[in-house]
């Protein structure tokens, strides 16, 4: 039965029906008036609260997200500049610097874009170790492996600091050092007197011989140019130049092929003998086979040789230096003061003398540690270009030393 008006009637069941109610439960409306509409209101309430919530959670998230990767991106992404660079600039590395110190300079030049892109780039570079202080003719915009590599380059390098040839006494470097840094030389000896404290490791002072371990700087000083800064002091000095000896001895591993090739000797008596060659001979190409015949000498000795000893010159005049004397050539050398009792650096004392007498270069230290095979015991310079012959017998050495008269180096050949 059609009702337009919605009005109630009575269904099959004698209950009367109202179409209104109908349509509200069938589209899930309450006939409960204004209760209904509260419970709407604080259903709606509730929705909102869990709307902000997961929005919260939502911002937590997306800051958990962003800053885990910004963790991955420092540590895989690494900001740094693509090629060669472009233009010039001049940057100084500090004496002392390690790789983060330099990579701190280069990045204030706009060398580098980031302090990791050069630090990365110099811990993956074996010979990275080896830069030494100064002033480099760089370029801006570089990547960290060009910086590194053009560091690493002797052209890239501006000579303004103070240059320690090869070969030069403690005492020499004390005087130049006090004369170019206005320091009393006085405060470089004194400083000196402890090779310890200026980095030298107590496992250098070790001898095979079994003679007294006498610890000295002499040796640890490596020879190169150095620029310090204008507050430097003594110690200051002195200890970038032993923190550049080991960082050369780390890199041409010295100690450990010492150890493992030369069973004759610790590393400190192969440093000695490599400051016996560089006295020895002015040419680079000599230092092995001198070396050779140190070890020849001291360890297998020769019918030629009245002992086993070295039997140099050089090491006389370095007892002068330690008593404030001035040096000789070997022809103002008297027998007395020669073969001197007193003196532990005499030419005939048998076995290694107690120290270094000089500071030698990495091609000495080279030397000392892998000498070429051969069986010299003699050698002489024979001209006055410094040209050095060897032999292994007296007939061949005096050969060599009438040459060296005939030259003018020697005024008697002594055979």
């Amino acid at each position: 039965m059609n009702n337009d008006l919605d009005l109630p009637f009575y269904d099959n069941s004698g209950e009367i029906y109202d179409r209104r109610q109908e349509r509200r439960r069938r589209h899930g409306v309450s006939s409960s008036g204004p209760a209904k509409k509260k419970k709407k209101k604080k259903k709606r309430g509730r929705s909102g609260l869990a709307l902000v919530l997961t929005f919260v959670m939502l911002l937590c998230l997306g800051g958990g997200i962003f800053f885990a990767y910004q963790k991955l991106a420092d540590k895989f992404i690494v900001p740094d500049y693509a090629g060669e660079g472009t233009g010039e600039v001049e940057v100084t590395i500090p004496a002392g610097a390690n790789g983060a110190d330099m990579a701190e300079v280069l990045v204030a030049a706009d060398v580098i874009k980031s302090e990791k892109a050069f630090t990365t780039a110099f811990s993956e570079n074996t010979e990275a170790k080896s830069i030494q202080p100064g002033t480099y003719k760089l370029r801006k915009q570089m990547s960290g492996a060009a910086a590194v590599l053009l560091l690493l380059d002797p052209k890239s390098r501006i000579a303004k600091g103070i240059t320690i040839r090869e070969g030069l006494s403690s005492f020499a470097i004390f005087k130049l050092l006090a004369e170019k840094l206005k320091i009393p030389e006085e405060d470089f000896k004194k400083a000196a007197q402890d090779p310890v404290k200026l980095g030298v490791p107590e496992s250098w002072f070790t001898r095979k011989d079994k003679k007294p371990v006498q610890k000295s700087i002499e040796g640890f000083l490596f020879p190169d140019t150095y620029e310090f800064d204008a507050k430097v002091t003594a110690e200051g000095a002195l200890k970038a130049m032993v923190k550049r000896f080991l960082d050369v001895a780390a890199q041409i591993k010295f100690v450990e092929r010492v150890t493992a090739e030369r069973k004759e000797v610790s590393p400190w008596e192969a440093l000695i003998i490599a400051s016996l060659s560089q006295a020895e001979v002015r040419h680079a190409v000599d230092l092995g086979k001198v070396a050779r015949v140190s070890y020849n000498r001291l360890f297998k000795g020769s019918p030629h040789l009245a002992c086993k000893c070295l039997q140099y010159d050089v090491t006389v005049n370095y007892w002068f230096e330690l008593n404030g004397l001035p040096t000789k050539t070997s022809a103002q050398m008297t027998e007395s003061e020669l073969k001197d009792p007193r003196n532990p650096y005499n030419r005939d004392v048998v076995g290694l003398v107690p120290t270094p007498i000089n500071n030698p270069g990495k091609a000495a230290l080279e030397a000392a540690m892998a000498p070429p095979a051969g069986d010299w015991i003699f050698f002489v310079a024979v001209d006055q270009a410094g040209t050095t012959k060897f032999s292994s017998t007296k007939t061949g050495f005096c050969a060599d030393k009438r040459e060296a008269v005939k030259n003018g180096v020697l005024t008697d050949d002594d055979c």
